[in-house]
């Protein structure tokens, strides 16, 4: 599991690399960029994804003390603010596209600069990457979720199945915390 998600930080971090080396490039374009995205949306999707990752230690923490309803619950709801952080991606991008901001809008796109747009399709990338793990994600603490109700995950002594899936689910935040400052917030009103 260390080795996979390394590997899923390594490729991350070479995105990450590529967007902060275009905006110490360009950095006029990738403020105009700026301006247009959604923010204070991506910020009530970062609480979700840390209050997703509170629910996933609590979930942890009940597995090792053997409490399966417990950790039954805190499964769900890391699930569903999960869900409601793929929800809300699905509303930015809806408002981005209606607003010309993602690739394939060309003539209709606020962005002058094609550098601008470039940025831009380097984000929808590395948000629309981020959020297929968010679902992998889901899925996965879904499935553990329904394990759990059906008997077939007994914990404790399966804790470290759930320590696995924290871990991922974690890591998969963490990577949006690098992304969200980089993607929303440096350089905002330069």
């Amino acid at each position: 599991m260390w080795l996979f998600l390394a590997s899923e930080t390594m490729m991350f971090g070479g995105l990450l690399l590529v967007l902060w080396f275009y905006r110490l490039s360009h950095p006029r374009e990738t403020a105009e960029a700026l301006a247009s995205m959604h923010w204070l949306l991506a910020t009530g999707n970062t609480a979700l994804l840390l209050t997703g990752s509170l629910c996933m230690t609590l979930a942890l923490a009940a597995a090792r003390e053997g409490e399966a309803r417990v950790l039954r619950r805190w499964l769900w709801v890391a699930a569903l603010l999960g869900l409601g952080f793929l929800a809300g991606k699905s509303v930015e991008y809806g408002l981005e596209f209606q607003e010309g901001l993602l690739p394939g809008n060309d003539p209709a796109s606020p962005l002058k600069s094609g550098a601008a747009r470039l940025f831009m399709n380097v984000y929808l990338t590395a948000t629309a990457l981020h959020g297929v793990h968010i679902l992998v994600a889901v899925l996965l603490v879904g499935g553990l979720a329904w394990r759990v109700g059906r008997g077939n995950l007994p914990v404790p002594a399966k804790a470290v199945t759930v320590e696995m899936i924290a871990l991922y689910w974690h890591v998969v935040d963490l990577i949006w915390l690098f992304l969200y400052p980089t993607l929303y917030l440096a350089g905002r009103g330069a």
